[in-house]
């Protein structure tokens, strides 16, 4: 067998996966050989054999390391025989050596690839037969894979110095069915802006592949070192080549990151078996593994780099929550304005779904998953942070990693230059806010002695400036902030961003902590539509008002359970319930009813078909010791109700307040109050007797009264909204309110 000669150059192929081409040529360039790229998957360079111990300990994103034998124009399978029994195979190929052949064609004349790998493996053995002076070869010795592609003619004989694919570290004891392949991983991360001396978190590690990468790379671990390789058992590259390789990767080793990588799942089996690998890996140090959801993602870190590999949802049944995962990701990363994120995903209109596009995409394939690799930039560090200031000793001990995910993000600064990848506040909406705060507080001094007046509820702000479409609402020392739907340009971020400015403002001007305001969103109703539950955070206080308690629920609930604009109709309800057998239909949470009740009423019937309401009614009725059968909460559908009630002086004074639609599963047809308020009000004056008193109102905006239907029915009716809209609405439509009189 000939010696190594360290003069003598090869040509040599390092396959990678689609998208990783130009990565691991950078990779090549840094162990310094000139390489470039051939094709889809191959980099290619020249090397003596001392680089295949090198480059194949040492690659991270390459698959395998293939040694080129030869190249030729092939038409037929004479001239495959011929030329592939002239190259000196006995160079490579031990006559006791495994040498199996593998074979592909594209667009060739020979066609059949079975044939070309029986033509070229006659062709080696002939070979090999002669120069080994042997008549037997046993193939029980050192492997040798060999493949013949042919490509437009062109055949290329190669050998696999490799063996087993580079991902294949020996880390990892069980992969997973969705494991990312470790190569595809330090792809991930060498296409990043990550760098050791900046924190880095994976917030969906699974197995913990990312991390184990990132560490490897942060501490120049080399992931071939300690593997094998089956070119390690060929005599053509001598022992001493290895042993320098591998003394090379020994002596470039690093002890320590600067930063502790942070790698959280909201599995236990995951972290388990990640755990296990870093254990594995010899990194174990360096990666603080937690259990945590993603909502709760934070750091107090600056200038750091998100890597992740979050649920694609392509499985039946995972789409509806891995969109909600996907919806919630600008509010959850804009929370580390300074860092740069990097996601790898296959969900479709992924950037349209985040409402954000990204600094840069680049297709990549995971699991045969075509995926896309999107990179959220954030502003760059400043100069000097890449040394001891950009250092964490809260990060870097493994005890106390855990604090560096529990303090709230910096305070934003406007957009300028170095944006935040995510969030962050333009200087228009600076302004937009500068102004809103400005008349926020001129509201809030014109109406501060309310209190004094026994008024704790009250409108502070409703859309007074068009670009902050907000309304607010005071209960007692808490504020309830309602975002109209409004067409904007803000991205979803930059938007969460500007409602918690909202909300800061908001406290600082009433004078009351933060965790006292509420803010929600409240889209335009379009056609039938109705509002629904939308939280169950359970944040509830008792208000006062006109000297009773009312329960309100600040977070759960489109409205809070006390409709501000009838304070004063509720008022007018009470002046006339003494001694009244009071009915409120659609009663809500039953504000009408208790007024009735303090007013003297002999009885109230509250009517609704939610079960959630009415319960609220009887806790309103108690709180203000209104308790027994004098005050009954009935289920039902109030049409219904109505209905089943032969007329009669069964009521003395009615309330009537029904939605603009309804519709439950309990009703056979939904609830429109343009179409049936008619019959609402006739039905209800028909269980009264003469003279009594219908309060109908109702906040549809384009509701005609049916004048005529209840006119011929004999009633007396007369709108008195400008009676009772409130001063502090400025909205002098919030809703329109007749006074009925039954004949």
């Amino acid at each position: 067998m000939p010696s190594s000669n360290q003069a003598e150059k090869f040509q040599l192929v390092a396959t990678t996966a689609f998208g990783l081409e130009a990565v691991t040529q950078r990779e090549l360039v840094a162990l310094g050989y000139d390489a470039k790229i051939i094709s889809t998957g191959r980099v290619q360079f020249e090397a003596g054999l001392e680089a295949i111990p090198r480059v194949n300990i040492w690659l991270r994103t390459a698959d395998r390391v293939l040694l080129t034998i030869a190249r030729f124009d092939c038409l037929d399978f004479d001239a495959l025989f011929d030329t592939t029994k002239s190259l000196p195979w006995e160079r490579w190929i031990d006559a006791d050596s495994e040498f199996p052949v593998n074979g592909r064609s594209v667009r060739s004349q020979l066609s059949s690839v079975p044939a070309v790998q029986r033509t070229v493996k006659k062709a080696i053995v002939d070979r090999l037969m002669t120069a080994h002076k042997t008549n037997s070869l046993p193939e029980n010795g050192a492997r040798v894979i060999i493949e013949a592609s042919l490509l437009d003619n062109i055949c290329i004989l190669t050998i696999d110095t490799s063996g087993i694919g580079l991902h294949k570290r020996g880390y990892r004891d069980y992969v997973g069915e969705a494991a990312m392949k470790e190569t595809l991983a330090a792809g991930l991360v060498l296409l990043s802006v990550w760098k050791p001396e900046r924190p880095l978190i994976d917030p969906f590690c699974g197995s913990g592949t990312i991390p184990i990468e990132a560490a490897l790379i942060g501490l120049n671990i080399a992931p071939g070192r300690g593997r094998d390789f089956d070119s390690a058992h060929w005599p053509a590259i001598p022992e001493s080549a290895w042993d320098d390789a591998d003394q090379e990767a020994a002596d470039l080793a690093r002890e320590n990151l600067p930063i502790t990588i942070h790698a959280s799942d909201i599995s236990d089996e995951a972290l388990s078996l990640a755990r296990r690998h870093a254990h594995a890996a010899g990194v174990e140090r360096s990666i603080h593994f937690s259990k945590r959801a993603f909502a709760d993602l934070a750091s107090k870190a600056e200038y750091g780099c998100i890597i992740a590999n979050p649920p694609y949802g392509v499985r039946l049944g995972e789409t509806e929550p891995v969109e909600e995962l996907y919806r919630m990701m600008p509010r959850v990363l804009r929370t580390l304005p300074t860092w740069s994120h990097h996601i790898l995903t296959a969900y479709p209109n992924f950037e349209r779904l985040l409402g954000q596009e990204a600094s840069r995409r680049r297709k990549l394939f995971n699991a045969q998953i075509e995926c896309t690799y999107y990179t959220f930039l954030g502003p760059r560090p400043p100069e000097g942070m890449q040394g001891e200031e950009a250092r964490n000793d809260d990060a870097t001990v493994k005890d106390e990693a855990e604090s560096a995910f529990l303090l709230p993000p910096p305070t934003l600064a406007p957009i300028g230059e170095g944006a935040p990848a995510f969030g962050g506040l333009r200087e228009r909406d600076v302004r937009e806010l500068d102004d809103f705060e400005g008349r926020l507080a001129k509201r809030a001094r014109h109406l501060r002695r309310w209190p004094d007046r026994g008024i704790y509820c009250y409108r502070l702000y409703e859309r007074d400036c068009p670009d902050v479409p907000l309304v607010i609402d005071r209960y007692e020392d808490y504020a309830h902030i309602f975002e109209h739907e409004r067409g904007h340009s803000r991205t979803p971020a930059q938007h969460a961003d500007w409602c918690d400015e909202v909300v800061a403002r908001t406290a600082k001007v009433l004078e009351i902590p933060e965790s006292h305001v509420h803010m929600k969103d409240r889209p335009r109703q379009r056609g039938l539509t109705q509002h629904e539950r939308m939280a169950d955070e359970g944040v509830k206080i008792v208000a006062r008002e006109g000297g009773l308690k009312f329960e309100v629920n600040l977070t759960d609930y489109t409205d809070t359970g006390l409709f501000l604009d009838h304070r004063i109709t509720r008022g007018m309800v009470r002046d006339l319930s003494a001694g009244k057998r009071l009915l409120n239909l659609f009663c809500y949470t039953g504000s009408f009813s208790v007024y009735g009740a303090s007013g003297g009423a002999a009885s109230t019937t509250s009517v609704d078909l939610s079960k959630t309401y009415l319960e609220w009614t009887s806790r309103n009725l108690s709180i203000n010791g209104f308790y027994g059968e004098r005050h009954a909460c009935v289920r039902s559908d109030v049409l219904q109700y109505l209905r089943e009630h032969a007329p009669g002086e069964h009521y003395d004074l009615a309330v009537i307040d029904p939605p603009t639609f309804s519709n439950s599963k309990s009703t056979e047809q939904d609830f429109e109050v343009q179409t049936a308020h008619a019959e609402l009000i006739c039905r209800t004056a028909g269980l009264m007797p003469a003279g009594s008193t219908i309060f109908f109102s109702n906040n549809f905006r384009q509701f005609k009264l049916d004048q005529a239907a209840l006119e011929a029915r004999g009633l007396k009716v007369r709108e008195i909204s400008r009676q009772t809209v409130p001063e502090d609405f400025r909205n002098e439509r919030i809703h329109r309110c007749w006074r009925v009189t039954t004949a």
